[in-house]
């Protein structure tokens, strides 16, 4: 089952008036000035979509009567071929070193081009010679990060230091003994 989409971009019917149909539309969609205006802007606006066959001829023929020009198009669904599976390739004996807890990546091959795309208008049209590679997928739980290195703990040499003395003084600024407190015996209330 097709199904439809019905846009406006401001095209009148030959012999509408732009005031009259502004009020038709108004009633039509219980709409105020902005959104009407914005039915008007010039851009194609899209006004129900997901109607069947005779869901869009009602809206195009309401809307005709109206004095406005609706575009009906079809919301065809893209196809989209799927490239072949890629070709399964005998797994290599996994090393002596590998730790058992440890899984091991399995190879990801590409079988040829990418996906091909129908286009479904002009502007996809343009994407159609696009080749993508085709990735393959991991298997669930693999660790897909290159293996590292355990990190080496960095050798530091702190031979030339030593501990003081519990108590001792560590070499901190001494303060600064407290100044005397300003005289204020000369100074009265009144």
């Amino acid at each position: 089952m097709s199904l439809y989409e019905i846009a406006f971009a401001g095209q009148l019917v030959p012999g509408a008036q732009l005031e009259l149909v502004k009020e038709n539309l108004t009633r039509l969609f219980q709409a105020d000035e902005q959104r009407i205006a914005l039915l008007f802007s010039g851009r194609r606006i899209v006004i129900k979509s997901n109607l069947d066959a005779a869901g869009a001829e009602k809206y195009r023929a309401t809307l005709e009567r109206a004095g406005a020009v609706a575009i009906v198009q079809s919301l065809d669904i893209e196809e989209v071929e799927l490239a072949p599976p890629p070709v399964a390739q005998p797994a290599a004996p996994a090393p002596a070193a590998a730790t058992p807890s440890a899984p091991v990546a399995a190879p990801v091959t590409s079988a040829g081009p990418g996906a091909r795309v129908i286009p479904r208008d002009e502007y996809m049209a343009a994407f159609a010679d696009v080749e993508a590679p085709d990735f393959g997928i991991a298997p669930v739980g693999v660790d897909l990060q290159d293996a590292r290195p355990d990190p080496q703990a960095p050798h530091v040499d702190l031979s030339q230091f030593s501990l003081a003395p519990t108590g001792s003084d560590m070499g901190q600024a001494k303060a600064e003994p407290a100044a005397p407190p300003p005289d204020t015996s000369h100074l009265k209330l009144q």
